[in-house]
């Protein structure tokens, strides 16, 4: 499956972003000449990494017939220090809430998205380490 992306200049260093017919703006901050307008790209990699893995998770768990929870997902990259910076190291932290919930179904749901659908993760793991944390209610799992 083909997917595209259009980017129309705008100005300072802004683009007008056309994806799957949704459209945002990606900008520099002012000290890199940009208005800081809308998130930098790389950023949106981060962002990425953690909507392809929920949205895996949420189904998994979905199927498991687990539905009564609350999901936070912090993703934060280190970057090199030469050009082309790129991350380094990812971590993923998954935070839980809700009573009742399977640690284990929750790790094979980590799990399987890390290993077995996302492909945002299959990606970025090529070039990354990726650190995966989960804590349910506020407990390291």
């Amino acid at each position: 499956m083909k997917q595209s992306s259009t980017l129309i200049f705008q100005d300072k260093m802004a683009f007008d972003v056309e994806l799957n017919e949704h459209h945002f703006t990606i900008d520099a901050n002012e000290g890199v000449s940009g208005a800081d307008r809308g998130p930098r790209p790389k950023g949106l990699v981060l962002s990425a990494l953690g909507g392809c893995t929920g949205m895996d998770v949420v189904s998994i768990l979905r199927k498991m017939k687990v539905t009564e929870y609350g999901l936070t997902i912090d993703v934060s990259g280190e970057l090199t220090e030469e050009h082309p910076k790129i991350y380094h190291t990812i971590t993923v932290k998954f935070s839980f809430t809700g009573d009742k919930l399977s640690h284990n179904n929750i790790r094979k749901a980590v799990e399987l998205s890390e290993t077995r659908y996302c492909g945002v993760s299959e990606m970025l793991r090529k070039s990354s380490q990726i650190i995966t944390l989960i804590y349910v209610n506020g407990e390291k799992i």
